[in-house]
Parts: C-alpha cells; structure tokens; sequence
C-alpha cells in the first residue's frame, strides 16, 4: 500500500501525457457532438466515490444533471430505463464487475452513448462501451485501492474539462499536479496525527462538494485497513441529525477546502466545536495541509494524507494495510 500511494505523482504525470490525455480528449469529442442530456455514472467501492465526484463535475462544469446508477435495478429487477439521451460512465479499476458491465450493456441497447474508465482496457467492461477510457494506473499490488482511485479521478477531470472546451487539451493548471502531489506526500503530518485516532472505536469524515467524495473515500479506507467503523457524512447531511452522535470521544476527519464547498463547512464546524469534537480538518488551511489550488482539484491532493493516515493508523493498531480480512482485490457483484 505504501508503494502504491507513493506511486500517484508518476501516475499523475504520466495521465496527462499525450499518449493517455489524447485519447481521453477523442472521447470528449465525442461526447461534445452528441450532446448528452444528462450523464448517469455507475460504479462500486472505490470507483464509486470516483463517481461521486465525477457528478459533480458533470453539473458543475458542463451544467448536465448527472447522478448514480442502481445497478440492481437492471441486473436483480430486470428494469430496462430509457437512457437514449444519456452519456453512462462505468467507472471500475478492475472492469471486471459483471453488474457495471450489465449496466452499460443495457444503456448502449437502449441507445445510449456509453463509456468505460477503467484500469484494464481489455476488460469486460471496456469491451461493452462504446468508448474507454484508460486510466494508466499500473499494477496496483495492496488490495485498498489508492493509485487508481486518484486516477479515476484526474481522468473524469481530464474527460470533463475536455468535454468542456469541445475535445480540447487540458488545462495548463494540471501540468502542477505531479509535483504537488510529490511535495503532499513529503509531509510527515499523517503519520504523526495516526497516534491520534490508534484507540478510536469509531470515526467521522465529512466535507461538501467536491470534498464529499474524499470524506467517504477516506472513511472506505480506513474501514478497509484498520476495521474502524467509520461514517462519512454531508456536512449539510451531518447538521440533520447524525450530528447528536458527535462529542469529544468520536473524532471528526473534515475536508475544507478554499472555494465555496469550504465555505459552506464554516457552520458545520461551529457546531462540532460547540460539541467540543476532536476535529482534524484537511486542506489549504488544515492540519493535514496541502497546496491551495482550485477547488475542483483539491480531491487529486486532499485524500493523499487521508490515504497515509490509514496507512499509518493500520500499521499503528498492529493490522496488515496489504491484506485485510475477507477481502479480495476483484469483487465481483451482481
């Protein structure tokens, strides 16, 4: 896991290499001439927080609604939806997963236009849609995904800022992100905060936005490594409720960053101080502290220290981040 994590600043540059951005600008062609009326992303685990942030982007950049898919709704229920005027994304590291296959299956039968973003071009999943999407990865060795969970991420970032500009190269702002994520993972801070949380029985992660889908991430990830339950939150969805079960002996992982999805965690923030939580927040400004750059590419940095903090907190507990119990690294579901 460790080699893994410290892989993602090549894994980054190699992306935006032409070799890989080229293919994903094509695809954005694509999608740019067919114009889409709305985009539905399915996906599992990991790749579904990928997706999660891939929605995001989709409604906030190219102004299309976009959301997740049931996959049990076509492979338990037998449903069929009209999906003629959507793009479907698969999003899988391994494209392996017989129900995402099923789904793009049937939104491609439908007359949707389809496409795969995944670890393994020559998977199942590649194989049903239309079009793919490699994400460059590498053989990813421990079975918590980390590598290929931020290359999803700068793919689908890659594929919507393309879309954007009608197939055009990505943003000169990207070419940074190699050596900002190598200068995120010099930082000690994660290991350091691990002695923290070794005796927790129970955790919270929360952010807004673009953060929401680091904070479940970060949550899946620790659950994975150190079997410490943890619940990832809305930080609208926290002030609802679940806030009563916050108080100084459940600590809180909050993802703040600096455009507006940090400013909204402002109240949240009050309000688990007024519960006198322990707070580690992660950002510009946080105790876990990564460079302050634009919002929607605050995901590819801020779970980088998350990623080490359950590193470290597996290995702190006397657990093996490399094999955690009953898991394996393809789950196949139907």
């Amino acid at each position: 896991m460790a080699a893994d994590i410290a892989e993602q600043p090549e894994v980054y540059a190699r992306l935006l290499e032409p070799a890989y951005a080229e293919p994903i600008a094509r695809a954005a062609a694509v999608i740019a001439e067919r114009r889409p009326r709305h985009i539905v992303l399915t996906a599992r685990g990991t790749s579904d927080h990928a997706a999660l942030y891939g929605a995001y982007l989709a409604e906030i950049r190219l102004g299309l609604p976009a959301g997740l898919a049931s996959p049990s709704a076509v492979t338990v229920y037998g449903a069929r939806p009209d999906l003629s005027q959507a793009l479907v994304i698969g999003v899988s590291q391994s494209g392996g997963s017989p129900d995402l296959t099923e789904v793009v299956r049937v939104a491609r039968e439908s007359g949707a236009l389809t496409l795969a973003i995944t670890n393994n071009p020559e998977s199942p999943l590649a194989a049903a849609a239309e079009l793919s999407v490699d994400v460059a990865a590498g053989h990813e060795r421990a079975v918590a995904a980390t590598k290929t969970y931020t290359a999803e991420l700068l793919a689908l970032l890659l594929l919507v800022e393309s879309v954007r500009a009608g197939g055009g190269r990505p943003p000169a702002e990207l070419a940074a992100l190699p050596d900002l994520a190598a200068r995120v993972l010099a930082d000690p801070a994660p290991e350091t905060a691990a002695g923290r949380y070794r005796f927790a029985a129970r955790l919270v992660t929360t952010g807004r936005g673009y953060a929401y889908a680091t904070a479940r991430e970060a949550a899946l990830k620790l659950m994975e490594t150190s079997y410490l339950p943890a619940l990832a939150f809305s930080g609208a969805d926290l002030l609802h409720g679940p806030l009563a079960m916050t108080d100084p002996d459940v600590p809180v992982l909050a993802v703040v960053g600096s455009g507006p999805g940090g400013a909204a965690m402002a109240d949240v923030l009050a309000r688990l101080r007024e519960r006198k939580a322990d707070v580690l927040t992660v950002g510009a400004k946080g105790e876990l502290a990564v460079p302050d750059v634009d919002e929607r590419l605050a995901p590819l940095l801020d779970i980088l220290p998350l990623q080490r903090l359950a590193l470290a907190l597996a290995l702190a507990r006397g657990e093996d981040p490399d094999a955690p119990r009953g898991l394996k690294k393809v789950t196949s579901t139907l």
